[in-house]
């Protein structure tokens, strides 16, 4: 998954906390399972018409938001709408877990329409050893 060449488009904001704006305009939810996994969570999430590129993922404490839009690029001059039933505009998807995943890795790959984010959670063991070991060097 993280060797992927889409992984170049995909923004990751780890704790933007100072960040209390929602985008303006008409948001929409798209649907996300959420698995757990021994060493952390996978999330998918339908994001079919969107860009890689279009795509925002934030790690805040508890909580993983994906946004971004999806943009109608058929519509132009000379082309007239019979029925429009495929929403595009911004879009938010917010997931709470039990406890933070601030220090979560995560590993992403977009094909067919969903995004299959791989969030792997290290304990705290790990994350103190990492700490000691680069304050030796």
């Amino acid at each position: 998954m993280s060797g992927n060449p889409f992984d170049r488009h995909f923004r990751v904001v780890q704790s933007p906390r100072d960040r209390g704006s929602r985008p303006s305009g008409r948001l929409w939810c798209p649907a996300a399972d959420v698995y757990r996994t021994d060493d952390g969570w996978i999330v998918k999430v339908d994001l079919a018409g969107i860009r890689p590129a279009d795509i925002e993922i934030t790690l805040d404490g508890r909580v993983l938001r994906i946004s971004g839009s999806r943009r109608d690029g058929t519509c132009g001059e000379g082309i007239s709408h019979y029925q429009l039933e495929i929403t595009y505009s911004r879009f938010e998807k917010m997931i709470q877990f039990p406890r933070s995943i601030d220090h979560a890795t995560i590993e992403r790959d977009y094909r067919d329409g969903l995004l299959i984010l791989r969030l792997r959670e290290e304990d705290e063991a790990g994350r103190k050893g990492r700490a000691r070991a680069a304050s030796r060097k």
